[in-house]
């Protein structure tokens, strides 16, 4: 399955995609139920009434948040919101992808704030985003992403309309977009347009949420064959255009996807293996997709360690660096790669196994390719104490027996 989030005419908001999930399909009840939960979590917020509505925007019609609260301040520490949300996504017993998602949400829109105003992280205060409005938007489309199942889909985004004009908030008037959402949206994969109208059509907060979703960003639809359409509304109208955004849930018809990768290389001749293995270590758990380490002969005849790393693109200064400290090497080589990779889904299963119960992790690619976990299969073989052959087996031969 792929979703693909339409935000090429009005942009995106927290509430809109919000609206556009439940216009999906998602239990309203149980999003509902889950903000109001949220809610109790922060101090100084009552929810008036919360509800999802039905409303005709230009012809069309799209569900719409009504959200009505009493704040008892204008201004909040972000670290406030932080903590309600990860104490909200504990407590509503959300899965692991949707408990990071919700909290890669909030720390871009903390990370975006400190930088543009200066401040450490922990001292960052929110003004336009101080209320549950925030919380309302991040857990209720985290708890909407797991009723639907859509965390394990591909999730692609059109180019995001951000409109133009000014824009005035606590701090005065400036440009749009206003700061927070270009620092949002730098080294991440989406393409913002301007336009088509002078105002605010994207919101830090719907930012947010679209870069910790969207693994692609795409100029036209994705090749799809269309099973079903969420339009999701904002609270603003336009003589232009319908202010809405469309979700579009279907099957992939594409065999291979394209993507960019960079790879970082370097040659060491004067490194020992162990320090050429603690990098490779290190690379990896910084975000790596793969390091190859190959043997070959250089300028009088030196023998020479050629170390290639591939990665995404916004990983490669973090890479570089520690490329560079980690060995001293003097150089590296960058270049851009187009790859194209076999659509694939990774999916978890809860097993008994020698009566003990675990969760693996395993990937299924649409050719039909089935791999489980690598670290899951180390853990399970090692508390086992079973070797990591006779493990893999019977692993596998128990989650074909659920699926069947």
């Amino acid at each position: 399955m792929v979703l693909f989030i339409d935000c090429s005419v009005a942009g995106i908001s927290g509430d809109m995609i919000l609206s556009s999930l439940v216009d999906l399909g998602a239990n309203k009840s149980k999003i509902i139920n889950g903000i109001k939960e949220s809610a109790d979590l922060l101090d100084g917020s009552t929810i008036k009434k919360l509800d999802f509505i039905k409303v005709q925007k230009k012809g069309k019609s799209a569900t719409q948040l009504v959200l009505e609260v009493d704040e008892n301040t204008h201004e909040r520490k972000a670290s406030e919101i932080k903590k309600c949300i990860q104490l909200s996504s504990q407590k509503l017993g959300l899965s692991n992808n949707a408990k990071l998602f919700a909290e890669n949400s909030i720390n871009s829109l903390i990370s975006a704030e400190s930088y543009v105003h200066g401040e450490d992280e922990s001292s960052v205060h929110f003004h336009e985003a101080s209320g549950i409005d925030t919380v309302v938007d991040i857990i209720g489309t985290a708890i909407a992403f797991d009723d639907l199942n859509l965390f394990d889909q591909k999730i692609s985004c059109s180019h995001v309309a951000i409109g133009g004009g000014t824009v005035s908030f606590s701090h005065g008037t400036t440009s749009n977009p206003a700061y927070a959402i270009t620092e949002i949206f730098k080294n991440s994969n989406i393409i913002v347009i301007g336009g088509p109208i002078s105002e605010e059509l994207t919101t830090p907060t719907g930012a947010s949420i679209l870069v910790n979703l969207a693994s692609s960003c795409n100029e036209f639809f994705v090749d799809m064959s269309i099973d079903s359409v969420g339009y999701g509304s904002g609270t603003k109208d336009f003589d232009e255009f319908a202010n809405v955004i469309k979700l579009i849930l279907g099957n992939s018809n594409e065999t291979l996807v394209k993507d960019s990768v960079q790879i970082l290389e370097t040659n060491l001749d004067d490194v020992s293996g162990e320090i050429i293995g603690n990098t490779i270590e290190k690379l990896m758990k910084n975000g790596a997709k793969d390091v190859t380490v190959s043997h070959a002969v250089t300028k009088k005849g030196r023998p020479t360690q050629l170390i290639s790393v591939i990665c995404d693109p916004n990983d490669t200064n973090l890479l570089l660096k520690l490329l560079i400290n980690e060995t001293g090497t003097l150089g590296v080589r960058i270049r851009t790669s187009q790859r194209y990779v076999v659509p694939r889904q990774i999916l978890e299963s809860k097993i008994i196994f020698e009566n003990q119960d675990f969760t693996i992790h395993y990937k299924i690619s649409n050719s039909g390719h089935f791999k489980l976990e690598y670290e899951d299969v180390k853990f399970i073989s090692n508390q086992l104490k079973l070797t990591f052959n006779k493990t893999e087996e019977l692993l596998k031969e128990q989650i074909k027996k659920k699926n069947d």
